[in-house]
């Protein structure tokens, strides 16, 4: 198995979205510091447990997040994803992962919800 120390944060970005896809968060648990945050436009969460739970639930309720675009230094990773819900038409994301001696210490992610509320 790939420890923390192994993976780039562009890898760990990587593992992020193909837990995304799989709908099973649980791969990122190693990957996570203990004080790990998420903020985004729907909400906010602190801590591992809280921050897996609420990515299982947007894992759930949605259809997809294509990758479009993403950039990668030594800390920081920003992905550009189009995120799918049901039947509503595609939401253009910005995600910043920021990783800190091998864990994501914070995840910030913006976009218009909007269509999530349309029709």
């Amino acid at each position: 198995m790939t420890t923390t120390a192994t993976l780039t944060p562009r890898q760990i970005a990587e593992l992020y979205f193909a837990s995304w896809a799989a709908g099973d968060p649980e791969p990122l648990r190693p990957h996570l510091a203990p004080d790990v945050t998420f903020d985004g436009v729907l909400g906010s969460t602190r801590g591992p447990d809280e921050f897996l739970a609420g990515l299982a639930g947007m894992f759930a309720a949605t259809t997809g997040n294509d990758v479009l675009l993403r950039l990668a230094d030594d800390t920081d990773v920003i992905t550009w994803s189009q995120l799918r819900i049901a039947d509503k038409p595609p939401m253009q994301v910005a995600n910043w992962t920021h990783i800190d001696a091998g864990l994501i210490t914070a995840v910030r992610v913006t976009f218009d919800p909007r269509p999530m509320f349309e029709g």
